[in-house]
């Protein structure tokens, strides 16, 4: 349990995040818009909610975005 941490947004070089399945609750941190090198995000299966971020439409590589099975709308 817990939420997604703000400071992954600080982790310039990350390429894949894959938190599937962790039972993470709150919302999706703006901040991920800020990985610029990230190609995958994948937390789905876990307790989010609240709206996708639209700075995720900022991630221009990103090839593989799994967000279900949670309560997110937008």
């Amino acid at each position: 349990n817990g939420t997604l941490p703000t400071e992954l947004g600080e982790l310039s070089n990350l390429q894949a995040l894959n938190f599937q399945k962790n039972s993470f609750m709150g919302t999706v941190p703006t901040e991920l818009g800020q990985l610029t090198q990230l190609y995958d995000l994948s937390i789905n299966l876990n307790q989010l909610n609240g709206t996708v971020p639209l700075e995720l439409g900022r991630l221009a590589g990103l090839l593989f975005l799994v967000l279900d099975s949670n309560s997110l709308t937008g």
